[in-house]
C-alpha cells in the first residue's frame, strides 16, 4: 500500500512548511508540494490521510535505553523489567539503541542482542551496544572490536562507568584499549564505534577523556559521554569538549530544582543553556535513560530511593523547549538528526526522498498523536494499534 499524507507541516527537522509525503515499503518516496494520487496506482491501494497543517518530525531517536531492564543495585528485587515496544511508540519513538548498565553480569550481551531483534520483529529500528559499566566489558564473541566489526546490530561499547561508586574504577591505559578496540570494529564495518560513557557524578568528571584528547591519537568523534548534566559543573566541562569535537548526551532524568534542589540541570535547562552559549548546535542530544534505574545514593552510598526511566520524558522534554519559545526546527536535531549523525544511523532522523519513513506526528499542544515506524501506523489518535506479544 502506499501511503499518502497531506497537509503535514513538515520538520525534517528544519522547517520545510506545509507539504505532502508519498510513502511505500518503508521509505520516503517524495516530499512535495499538492501530491495528488488516484486510489489506486499500477494495481496498489493509495491510503491518504489528511493532517490539517498538524506538524509532523522525524520519529524521535532513543540513544540509551535499557531494553532488557536496568536496575538491580538494591537487590535483586530493583531489578527493573524490559521496556514493552509500544511504551516507546507512544512517546513518539521510532529507533531504539540498547545497551546494559550497572548489572552486566546477570543480564548479558547475548540477552540485549536477542532484546534488540525482538525490538525489530515488532517494527522498530534498533540496535546496541557491547559491554555494559565494567571493564573488562562484556561481550557476546569474547572482545569488543569482534562484537562491533561482526555483530550487525552492535555499534560501539558502553555503557562504560566513569566517576562512579558502581564503575571498575578504570585505569587511563583501559578505557584507551577498550575504545580503541571499539573504533576498530568501526572502522572494520562501517559503524560508528564510539565509546558511550555513563558519567557519574564523581569528582573527576570527564578527566580521562581529556587525557585521552590531549595523548592519544584516537579522534574526538568516537568519545560520546552521557548523563553530563547530573552536576553543573560537569555539564560545564562537557560543554567544553563539544569545542574539540566530542558529541555530549543530556538525560531526560527528573531533577529536584526547589531551594535546596539538586546540583544538577534538568534535560530543558541544560538543552537551553547550550544553545544560547553558540556551541555547534550538532554536537549535543538527548537521551532519556528508559528502562533505567535511576537511583539516589545517601551519604553512605547506599540508595535513598529510585526511579525508573520513562521514554515519555523525550516527547516531554521536547514539548517543553516549545512552550519555552524556542523554536522546534532549533532543538529537534538533538532528538533526531544528531543522535543518527553520531551513531552513522542511515536513513533515520531526518524526513527526505529514500530515508525510513519513521514519523511522529505533534497536535496543537505538541504532544505526539500519531506515530509510523517503517511505513507502518504504529499509534494512530494517541492510542497504540501495534503492541509487542505480551503487552494484553
Amino acid at each position: 500500500m502506499l501511503e499518502l499524507l497531506k497537509n503535514v507541516d513538515v520538520f525534517a527537522p528544519e522547517a520545510l512548511g506545509v507539504r505532502d509525503v508519498l510513502v511505500a515499503s518503508g521509505k520516503v518516496l517524495a516530499v512535495e508540494r499538492g501530491l495528488s494520487l488516484p486510489a489506486k496506482l499500477g494495481g496498489v491501494d493509495v491510503r491518504v490521510r489528511d493532517f490539517a497543517g498538524r506538524r509532523v518530525i522525524p520519529g524521535l531517536i532513543e540513544g540509551h535505553a535499557h531494553v532488557t531492564g536496568g536496575g538491580g543495585e538494591a537487590g535483586f528485587k530493583t531489578r527493573v523489567p524490559p521496556v514493552e515496544p509500544s511504551r516507546f511508540t507512544r512517546a513518539g519513538v521510532t529507533s531504539v539503541v540498547g545497551l546494559l548498565g550497572t548489572d552486566d553480569c546477570v543480564r548479558s550481551p547475548a540477552e540485549l542482542v536477542a532484546a534488540t531483534y525482538a525490538l525489530r520483529e515488532c517494527g522498530l529500528g534498533a540496535w546496541c551496544y557491547s559491554g555494559g559499566y565494567h571493564f573488562p566489558p562484556a561481550t557476546l564473541t569474547g572482545s569488543v572490536r569482534r562484537d562491533v566489526a561482526l555483530v550487525e546490530p552492535i555499534l560501539g561499547v558502553g555503557e562504560l562507568a566513569l566517576s562512579d561508586r558502581r564503575s571498575s574504577q578504570p585505569t587511563f591505559d583501559e578505557l584507551l584499549r577498550v575504545a580503541s578496540d571499539a573504533y576498530v570494529g568501526g572502522l572494520m564495518s562501517g559503524k560508528a564505534g564510539v565509546a558511550h560513557l555513563h558519567l557519574g557524578d564523581g569528582l573527576r568528571g570527564l578527566e580521562l577523556v581529556r587525557r585521552a584528547l590531549d595523548e592519544s591519537e584516537l579522534p574526538a568523534s568516537i568519545w560520546f559521554p552521557t548523563h553530563v548534566n547530573r552536576r553543573k559543573a560537569l555539564f560545564d566541562e562537557a560543554c567544553e569538549l563539544t569545542t574539540r569535537g566530542v558529541t555530549i548526551d543530556v538525560t531526560a532524568f527528573p531533577v529536584d530544582e526547589g531551594d535546596d534542589g539538586e546540583d544538577a540541570w534538568s534535560a530543558a535547562d541544560a538543552l537551553a543553556r547550550y544553545f544560547a552559549s553558540g556551541r555547534d548546535p550538532a554536537r549535543i542530544t538527548i537521551s532519556s535513560d528508559s528502562g533505567g534505574c535511576l537511583p539516589v545514593f545517601d551519604a553512605e552510598g547506599r540508595i535513598a530511593r529510585m526511579d525508573v526511566g520513562s521514554p515519555a520524558a523525550l516527547a516531554g522534554t521536547l514539548r517543553e523547549l516549545v512552550d519555552r519559545g524556542l523554536a522546534l526546527e532549533k532543538v529537534l536535531p538533538a532528538f533526531t538528526s544528531n543522535v543518527a549523525r553520531v551513531l552513522r544511523l542511515s536513513g533515520r532522523g531526518r524526513i527526505e526522498s529514500g530515508g525510513s519513513a519513521d514519523f511522529t506526528i505533534l497536535d496543537e499542544r505538541s504532544r505526539v498523536s500519531d506515530v509510523m515506524c517503517a511505513g507502518l501506523w504504529h499509534v494512530i489518535d494517541g492510542e497504540p494499534i501495534v503492541r509487542g506479544p505480551f503487552e494484553g
